[in-house]
This record gives C-alpha cells, sequence and structure tokens, in this order.
C-alpha cells in the first residue's frame, strides 16, 4: 500500500533523530518517495547528507533557501504530500504545530499542509506527562492529528520509562494501517476497556492485579489508525492512554461496568481487554485498618462479570473478550467464549516469558465459535493489536472471517 505514496518525513531535534535514518530507509524501500525536512537542532544529531543518501532527495532545513524559482518550496512539498510523518517529534515541535507557530521550514510546511499528519513523540517521560504536553497532544489529536505512541525504555536521560520514541517498524506499520487499512473500520464505533481495577479495603489499601493497560491501549490506538471513533474505560493503568480516543477513568469493577453498561447500546465493536476484579470486599472501612492480632481474615464478595452482562445484553455488537491464564488456555478460552456470548476470546499464558502483565510484548491465541483462529508467536503488543483489529474486519464483512 505504500508503494507511489509522497511522504513528508520530518525529523527534530532529540536523540532518537538517528532512527528517522531508518525509518527513512524502510519507507523508501517500501516504494515511498520520501522528501526529508530537518530542524536546525536535528542537524546537530545527524547529518543532512545521511537523510539525502537514503531518500535520494535534497533535504530540507532553510525556509528561506529556495532552489527552483518556479515554486515555494513549503507550500510546493505540502501540497504533493500524501502524508506527514513527525519522527521524532520533540515537546517543542509539538507545541508549535499546536500553537500554529511556523517559524523555520518544517513547521511553516506543516501549517500549509491539508494531508493527515502522524506524529511519533520522544522525549523524557515528565516532559511527556507535563500538562502543556498533554494539553498540546490533545488539541492536536482533536484536530484529527494522527499518534504513534511512544514506548517504555531506556532514556537518554537514564531514565527507564515511557518517552521513548516508537521504533522505525512500528511506525511503519502506522502509516501502512493509514493508507491500506484506514477506511476497514470508518464509521464503526468501537469500546476498549483497558487496565486493572481497584477493589477498596479501606481508605489506603485495596486488591488490585499487574495489568498495565499496555495491550488495551495498543488495541485502542489500532481502532483509532483503522478510522473506527474508539471510546477507551481505563481503570488502573502503568501507562498513558493513546491520544485521539475519548477516555474514561474508572477505579472498580462497579465503576468500569457502568461506564462499560452506559455506551454499549451505541457501540458496534467491543474488546473487553481490562484485567476486572473477580472479588471486592464485603464490607469496606470508613478509617483505616489497624493491626489486631498475627492474621486479618477479608470476607470477599463476587463483583459483577461485566463481560458476561454485555454477551447477555448483546445485538449488534461484535464483542471480543480476553482470558489471561496459566493452564489449560484452549479449554477456558472456549468455556468462556461460549459461556458469555463472545464472538473473540483472546487467550494468552501469562506464565510465558514475553506473554505477562506490564510488558511490551505479548503471545496469544484467538479463539472464536469454530475453535481456534489464529495463534500469534512472540509479537509486540502494537503488532497484537493490528492483526487483532485486521481478524474483527474481516469477520465484520464475513462471520466465516474471508471477507
Amino acid at each position: 500500500m505504500l508503494k507511489g505514496k509522497t511522504i513528508i518525513l520530518g525529523i527534530t531535534g532529540g536523540i532518537a533523530a538517528y532512527k528517522g535514518a531508518a525509518l527513512c530507509s524502510k519507507l523508501v524501500q517500501a516504494g515511498v518517495n520520501v522528501n526529508v525536512i530537518m530542524t536546525e537542532s536535528a542537524t546537530k544529531f545527524i547529518t543532512p547528507l545521511t537523510l539525502q543518501t537514503l531518500s535520494r532527495n535534497p533535504v530540507y532545513i532553510d525556509t528561506f533557501d529556495e532552489r527552483d524559482p518556479a515554486v515555494v518550496s513549503h507550500i510546493h512539498l505540502a501540497d504533493h504530500a500524501d502524508l506527514i510523518v513527525i519522527a521524532p517529534a520533540t515537546a517543542n515541535a509539538i507545541a508549535k504545530l499546536a500553537g500554529g507557530h511556523a517559524d523555520d521550514m518544517l513547521s511553516t510546511t506543516l501549517l500549509a499542509a491539508t494531508c493527515p499528519i502522524l506524529i511519533a513523540p520522544a522525549m523524557n517521560v515528565h516532559m511527556y506527562e507535563h500538562p502543556a504536553v498533554v494539553n498540546n497532544l490533545e488539541l492536536l489529536a482533536s484536530r484529527g492529528v494522527m499518534f504513534v505512541e511512544p514506548g517504555t525504555g531506556q532514556l537518554a536521560c537514564g531514565y527507564v520509562a515511557k518517552g521513548r520514541l516508537a521504533e522505525p517498524e512500528d511506525i511503519v506499520t502506522a502509516i501502512d494501517s493509514w493508507f491500506g487499512k484506514g477506511s476497514k473500520l470508518k464509521g464503526k464505533k468501537m469500546l476498549v476497556t483497558a487496565g486493572g481495577t481497584i477493589e477498596r479495603l479501606d481508605p489506603v489499601r485495596y486488591l488490585t492485579n499487574d495489568s498495565s493497560g499496555k495491550m488495551g491501549f495498543a488495541i485502542a490506538e489500532a481502532g483509532l489508525m483503522m478510522g473506527a471513533d474508539v471510546t477507551l474505560v481505563a481503570g488502573r493503568t502503568s501507562a498513558s492512554p493513546p491520544a485521539g480516543v475519548k477516555v474514561i477513568h474508572v477505579e472498580s469493577a462497579q465503576q468500569m461496568l457502568e461506564a462499560v453498561t452506559s455506551v454499549y447500546d451505541e457501540m458496534d465493536i467491543v474488546v473487553k481487554s481490562a484485567a476486572v476484579a473477580d472479588y471486592r470486599a464485603a464490607f469496606v472501612s470508613d478509617q483505616k485498618i489497624k493491626k489486631n492480632g498475627e492474621k486479618l481474615v477479608l470476607e470477599l464478595e463476587r463483583t459483577t462479570d461485566i463481560l458476561e452482562t454485555l454477551g447477555q445484553r448483546k445485538k449488534q455488537q461484535f464483542l471480543v473478550g480476553f482470558a489471561a491464564e496459566t493452564e489449560q488456555i484452549e479449554h477456558y478460552a472456549m468455556d468462556k467464549l461460549r459461556r458469555k456470548h463472545c464472538d473473540l476470546v483472546v487467550a494468552n499464558d501469562v506464565s510465558k516469558d514475553g506473554a505477562g502483565f506490564n510488558g511490551d510484548t505479548n503471545i496469544v491465541q484467538v479463539f472464536g465459535s469454530e475453535g481456534l483462529v489464529e495463534q500469534m508467536p512472540l509479537l509486540s503488543k502494537r503488532e497484537v493489536a493490528n492483526r487483532l483489529l485486521e481478524l474483527i474486519a474481516r469477520r465484520l464483512v464475513s462471520p466465516g472471517g474471508n471477507g
């Protein structure tokens, strides 16, 4: 789907600029005509000659360096681009785009562009979580800008946290999604649940689990890339939700149930990837429970099964459940699919390396009414999400999955 497309690759001044070279190379190999625009600060990290050699096109830096008297470069580039990708996008570049500034070649071209824009942020985790940056991301998302969320890993500053530029392969996948899959879920309303729930024991203690929300966030991001209108109900998470989706924050299983059922009737696709508590305290103390004796006995009661409730109320919705297991994966997944009236169940063995909570990868098996539908090896959660959404899109066209 990328062959013959013209993409502007904007590279801004962060240490991750070196990944821009790999991204440029991969796009050219896919048949893309890449026009690179670098900010002045980006040239401190990687040379324009490198990008010129990889793209086989001149690299633009200075707005006033007009090389062809027949055109105004930033207008000409903007008019002929199918997509603009900014990778890495620094906090400064994001702020300039949000504020409509036009003081260099990249920001001027962005202001003149009418094509879609895809941003891959990269910065220190505290910068990424700063209210000003969050507001700028939300503002751009409201204008239709797409995002490839940064990953979690070793940052240049020494932190191990979110803010690392997505890998070039993930960015290419997102670009391909826009061109090849961007209309597959267009007009569809999708609900995704993510993260764990918190069940209070007293004002300072609670029961929870290790869910990070990363799988649900990846699914929400993939749905957005495929054109869906995405609502995300998020419990306790260790990551930030993707920009561009409507987010409803909840804490307990009961709150998640209420949030989900309030919008369920209008949804076309529901993906229940949250790890919801099965039990909660029968009595929640108003005050901190004090130590008294060597043992503490807690009385627990069942929470309402959200997936089962949705299955019972299902009308037109395509319902997908998740099953985190440690044994007899197929048996438990198929049992859940039948009892809870799911269309698909995504199961994983959380005892396997790379498939458990909090990581950036997963190993899953997808089951339908006919049994095992697809088995995915160790993949990034982004890739798992893309494959799952592709499968859902096919089944919406053809219930047998061959559409």
